[in-house]
């Protein structure tokens, strides 16, 4: 009975843990992922030491040939705005520690946005 009993109990902890492994989300390592890690690694010195003056000017460039109609940004234009907007979060986290969270929610969202989603963006701007 013994046997029995410990039997159960193994195959259900197997079971159990088997069931939180699979449960942990899994990271795609893509080509987007790969050249965004890129760019963050070799602009991350540059943009830490921008000024507030020189982060508006970035800020505004991106803005501007993003809303140009007749500029579509290659991927790697595209990504290098998108990762020295979320690199400048750090900045502002470690120049204000109250926005710490806000500069991570900053950073997150810059992160994730993706090439695929401007150039439908560029589609919606023609039409």
């Amino acid at each position: 009975m013994r046997k029995i009993i410990l039997v159960f109990f193994i195959v259900l902890f197997s079971m159990l843990s088997s069931e939180c492994m699979q449960a942990q989300e899994k990271t795609v390592i893509t080509s987007d992922v790969i050249l965004k890690e890129t760019l963050y690694n070799a602009n991350k010195v540059k943009v830490s030491n921008f000024s507030l003056k020189q982060f508006d000017a970035l800020f505004f460039e991106f803005f501007d040939k993003k809303a140009n109609p007749n500029l579509v940004l290659t991927k790697e234009e595209f990504y290098k705005y998108t990762i020295q907007i979320a690199i400048f979060s750090d900045r502002l986290a470690a120049l204000y520690p109250d926005q710490k969270e806000i500069a991570a929610l900053n950073k997150k969202k810059w992160f994730a946005e993706t090439y695929e989603d401007y150039l439908l963006s560029k589609a919606t701007q023609k039409k």
